[in-house]
């Protein structure tokens, strides 16, 4: 009896989750994020995916959800997230010339690209934050960001 019982309590426990995936992956979606007109094909570009408020910016990339690297040809550059939940994101991309993992800086101010969605300027009343930068992903999505140079 004993034995019964532990049976089937793994086999409801396996249902349960079996379900839960079920259910879960039927709200997944891809995100596309295209990019072109960089200064140079020189480096990579990184895509630093947020999904909290309070995480973003994150100038040493420590807080992200997901991210991806890309190489860059003729000056663009196109990366896609698979299986994404449904729910509210905001994306950073660095374009790290040098491929030194850094945001290089000049005397304060960086002196490699950034890319913030929802952002196409920055400036002291334009600065970038999950708030303004945020977007809703209910569905397959692309994207399109524009790299600064400041």
């Amino acid at each position: 009896m004993e034995r019964l019982r532990k049976t089937l309590t793994a086999l409801l426990i396996g249902i349960s989750i079996s379900a839960f995936a079920q259910q879960t992956g039927d709200n997944l979606y891809s995100l596309t994020v295209n990019v072109d007109e960089l200064h140079s094909n020189n480096g990579i570009l990184q895509f630093s995916l947020y999904n909290e408020d309070g995480c973003f910016p994150d100038e040493h990339f420590k807080r992200y959800y997901k991210q991806l690297k890309a190489k860059i040809n003729n000056n663009a550059s196109t990366i896609t997230f698979e299986n994404i939940p449904e729910g509210t994101y905001a994306v950073n991309i660095f374009h790290d010339e040098n491929n030194n993992g850094v945001i290089d800086k000049g005397w304060i101010l960086p002196v490699e690209g950034l890319g913030f969605s929802n952002f196409t300027a920055l400036n002291l009343f334009n600065r970038p934050n999950y708030k303004k930068a945020k977007f809703v992903l209910k569905s397959n999505k692309t994207i399109k960001i524009k790299i600064i140079h400041m």
